[in-house]
């Protein structure tokens, strides 16, 4: 899968990512992917998704589609419920014209766009999920499979921490280190956070 962070501190946002991809046993490195930035841009905001391989692409079609460009489906990513409108309006736009198979378990309560993906932005730091949840967060938080490891190394070095950029090096490195399908080296993007 993958390790991607986001972290807020200093008045900046980061968002970093590994860059290993993997199909079952089967790894795709940096040196082998001429498209290992697991980091896709949308005007100003940076998003870092895990799941399948597929997801990525579709994401960067979509935004580059003629419906996104010229502003007929709204992509408004500055806030926890402007997220939330905005997946709830692609959501069908993924399932018609991406074929995104929305069936995950018969007990979920909504269709799962299968996405989990992070969004740094001047506005902040936020995670969505694959039911459309969204979170906004304070400090920094993780996904993938190694989200784990890379939450603890985030937390260890917060406080001490000058940056956003070293702590999330510290969490990226961390899921490179210890999950198996995450690697090094990483990509990041850092950005100013607005003045409120």
């Amino acid at each position: 899968m993958s390790t991607v962070v986001i972290v807020k501190k200093a008045g900046k946002v980061c968002i970093a990512a590994d860059s290993l991809t993997s199909f079952g046993d089967l790894k795709l490195t940096f040196e082998y992917d001429a498209a290992h930035d697991k980091i896709l841009r949308h005007d100003e905001n940076y998003l870092g998704i895990v799941g399948s391989a597929a997801h990525q692409l579709v994401i960067e079609s979509l935004f580059a589609s003629k419906q996104v460009v010229e502003k007929k489906l709204g992509i408004d990513l500055s806030s926890r419920l402007a997220i939330f409108e905005t997946f709830r309006t692609l959501h069908p736009v993924l399932k018609e014209k991406y074929f995104l198979n929305a069936k995950d378990e018969d007990d979920d309560p909504y269709e799962s766009t299968q996405i989990d993906a992070l969004i740094a932005n001047p506005f902040g730091i936020f995670g969505v999920h694959s039911l459309r949840e969204v979170t906004e967060y304070k400090k920094f938080w993780a996904i993938g499979s190694g989200a784990e490891y890379a939450l603890g190394a985030m937390f260890a070095v917060f406080d001490k921490a000058s940056n956003a950029e070293d702590i999330a090096y510290a969490g990226v490195a961390a899921g490179a280190e210890f999950n198996n399908a995450s690697s090094m080296p990483l990509s990041s993007y850092t950005i100013d956070l607005q003045q409120s």
